[in-house]
């Protein structure tokens, strides 16, 4: 075991050897860093494997005297049934992993189990009972047993025998229902001819059925289940038998608990309406409609069951409601590696001027400390140093005012309607500072059946974005000081923009299963208000796809792609298709291509001083310069693609807390028509591995991605004592110091 004390001597013997395999005959210029880094993470795991110790040890009661642990517990010959719904089906559980694994178990880690002689025997029933229900009848179960002083190891033996299979499955009872209602309601059920017989899953097929018809106007819908079963011939036949009612409409609409808010209002924001068929679904549409509403804290629709009797051709609602408190405050404080200190805070007033409206007042600021006016020299420390490359964002206190008044149920229960006011000062790394001042009107849409959310905005704004020169003059190629005023001078900028997603992911936070896609579509013209400098069209599609492999693997992969289309202007010096720096296409960061740093794939210039390239001389080769008298800005560009592959498994070690990864990301970042380097496609290769670690806001992870390239080569630039560019290369490209890039974020990274 390693000593507190032997600690700093083992943390530099690790890097050493790290850094003498991935960099032989180099050195790391970061190794401080690194070494820092290295000394958390290792805390960082002691107190993971320490806390769950102690909690465990507080939280488990005292074993009784004599009490074995169970070690292992394993199923041979189930063949029909898996083996986690026979694990769960049982009281005996074995241990947790880290308590069944040698050295973990020495130690003492791990939640353990104890053996129970009583319910182990009837766990013998219990599985004897499932196996019998599920149509094996003639299953037999045996067990083995090994004991030690103080362990248990048991095994379950299951011969199943031959199954019960059906000959005839017959739903009855639907004479006095229309096809085209009775057909889809009994297409697809779970158990069918030929299958074999399980009573959970005719339970389930009557179920199904019941509740397809409830969805179709007969709300009182039941189905009766029967069968007779041939023991020598190993047959069953299976009856459904149907009572569909009355098929009825929505009939008067009651509300409770309605105090501020107007009744009229909360009818308007249900989906099921008088005089309208009805659906089971629409009550619980209507259910969801009123809690995104942010009106109230708790919702229900109902059938009113003290005026509804069974034959009725209409069902009375009763809407039941607890409204929320009609103002709500809110702030946060975070910190973000290219953001330092960040602060958030929101004032809500639910119901404001009636009708349901909603008032959002937020404001976030970032950059706290780094920048004007509030500069507490934070970028000249560890805690925020990599703003020390960044001259455009972090001279600047970035925020954002918005407000935004809220009206749902706009024209229909799926609408909501949103004006906004904004006014802000936000920066993208290293890249560009944009002031902006301006309204909003946007139209909401969630589709009746499958909730797609649809979204319609125009935006009309006023503002100005400032850059370096080096940008404007190498990728804009707008050198001269009348082209560079005319781009960063204020402008009004109007845009139309639709957004659509179809997400079936069964976690936001964290999917293992299903499908996220989105589509983006924004265009800027002279036609609906934008300057004549700014008319662009910028389409993105992102779609990320969930697969489960077994239990707690999952395979998810994912691909973005983009594509800007601009008119040609002419400036001083070329004719060029001009797109603001803030709607260009960026990429490189902890969300798409991980080797690399924010911003960094793609076409990018290098900036310099004319002092430090005299004072190289000709004895050292400018590629080899220092790359911190080096300054990497990147351009963007109106082509992107980008794809991902990963692979997210259990740790060996609480894996119920702790998830490992790894993963493949491949992009390519260009511009469409440009000319020399920064019309290259040069798509990269970035493998790596990652850890993610189970937090209540989604799982916090750190990646660490291999880059097997150098930054893509661009312009290089030396600014002279005036201010003027010079351009001193048009190929030029770093040195490869480091191959590996290191993320920290929340959240999964698609």
């Amino acid at each position: 075991m390693v000593k507190l004390p032997q600690l700093d001597q083992v943390v530099n013997r690790a890097l050493g050897a790290l850094r003498a395999l991935l960099l032989p005959g180099s050195s790391i210029p970061s190794f401080a860093a690194a070494r820092r880094l290295v000394v958390f993470g290792l805390l960082l795991c002691l107190g993971l494997v320490a806390a769950p110790v102690v909690l465990g040890a507080q939280g488990q009661p005292e074993p009784e005297p004599g009490s074995l642990i169970v070690r292992r517990l394993k199923f041979e010959g189930a063949q029909s049934i898996n083996t986690l719904t026979l694990a769960n089906s049982i009281v005996t559980t074995q241990s947790s992993w880290a308590a069944r694994i040698w050295p973990f178990r020495a130690l003492g880690l791990g939640e353990k189990r104890f053996f129970n002689e009583r319910e182990f025997v009837a766990d013998v029933l219990r599985l004897r009972v499932l196996y019998r229900r599920s149509g094996f009848p003639d299953v037999q179960i045996d067990t083995l047993v090994r004991r030690t002083p103080e362990d248990i190891f048991i095994t379950f033996r299951i011969e199943e025998g031959l199954p019960v299979r059906i000959d005839s499955l017959a739903v009855t009872g639907l004479d006095s229902v229309p096809p085209h209602l009775w057909q889809p309601a009994t297409v697809d059920l779970p158990l069918q001819e030929g299958d074999v017989f399980s009573r959970y899953l005719m339970q389930t097929s009557a179920d199904t059925i019941t509740q397809r018809l409830h969805d179709r106007g007969y709300p009182t819908a039941d189905v009766f289940t029967s069968f007779s079963s041939n023991a020598e011939r190993r047959t069953a036949t299976v009856v459904l038998e149907v009572h569909p009612g009355t098929r009825a409409s929505v009939g008067a609409i009651r509300t409770e608990g309605a105090r501020r808010v107007d009744t009229a209002t909360v009818e308007k924001l249900l989906a099921a309406r008088e005089g309208r068929r009805y659906q089971e679904s629409d009550l619980f549409r209507s259910t969801r409609n009123l809690y995104d509403s942010e009106l109230f804290r708790f919702a229900s629709v109902d059938i009113d069951t003290a005026r509804f009797v069974p034959g009725m051709d209409s069902v009375p609602l009763v809407v039941r409601v607890v409204e929320n408190t009609p103002w709500r405050l809110r702030t946060g404080l975070g910190y973000g590696t290219t953001d330092c200190v960040r602060g958030t805070t929101g004032l809500t007033g639910r119901n404001f001027l009636g009708q349901g409206r909603v008032l959002d007042v937020t404001g976030r600021v970032s950059k706290v400390g780094v920048g004007t006016p509030a500069d507490w020299g934070l970028e000249s420390n560890a805690f925020c140093r990599q703003l020390e490359r960044d001259s455009i964002g972090s001279r600047r206190l970035n925020y954002n005012l918005t407000a935004a008044l809220r009206q749902p149920a706009f024209l229909s229960p799926n609408n909501t309607v949103t004006l906004s006011a904004f006014t802000e000062w936000r920066s993208e790394y290293l890249i560009y500072l944009r002031q902006e001042t301006g309204v909003s009107l946007g139209l909401q849409r969630q589709t009746p059946r499958r909730r797609i959310p649809l979204a319609l905005t125009y935006t009309l704004s006023t503002g100005r974005t400032e850059a370096t020169r080096a940008t404007f003059c190498a990728f804009l190629r707008a050198c001269e000081d009348a082209d560079i005023n005319l781009l960063s001078r204020r402008q009004r900028l109007a845009t139309l923009t639709g957004t659509g997603e179809l997400a079936t992911v069964n976690n936001p936070l964290d999917p293992s299963r299903g499908r996220a896609i989105s589509l983006e579509l924004t265009h800027a013209s002279r036609f609906i208000g934008s300057s004549p400098q700014l008319q662009f069209t910028r389409g993105v599609i992102d779609a990320a796809w969930y697969k489960p492999m077994s239990r707690d693997v999952v395979l998810s992969y994912h691909v973005r792609g983009g594509m800007i289309l601009a008119p040609a202007r002419q400036f001083s010096a070329d004719t060029i298709a001009f797109v603001p720096p803030e709607q260009r296409f960026y990429a490189g960061g902890p969300t798409d291509v991980r080797g690399y740093n924010r911003n960094e794939l793609g076409p990018v210039v290098y900036v310099t001083t004319q002092s430090y390239l005299a004072s190289l001389g000709d004895s050292i080769p400018i590629a080899d310069a220092d790359r911190d008298s080096v300054r990497v800005t990147p351009t963007g560009g109106n082509t992107l693609a980008v794809g991902n592959v990963e692979l997210r498994f259990p740790s060996p070690i609480l894996r119920e807390t702790v998830r490992l990864a790894a993963f493949v990301d491949l992009g390519a970042l260009w511009e469409r028509g440009g000319a020399g380097v920064l019309g290259r496609i040069n798509p990269r290769l970035t493998p790596g591995v990652g850890v993610r670690v189970a937090t209540p806001l989604g799982p916090a992870r750190l990646d660490v991605a291999y880059n097997f390239s150098r930054l893509q080569p661009g312009p290089l630039f030396a600014t002279a004592a005036d201010g003027t560019l010079v351009r001193v290369s048009d190929d030029y490209q770093f040195s490869q110091t480091n191959n590996l890039t290191f993320h920290f974020a929340v959240g999964q990274a698609f």
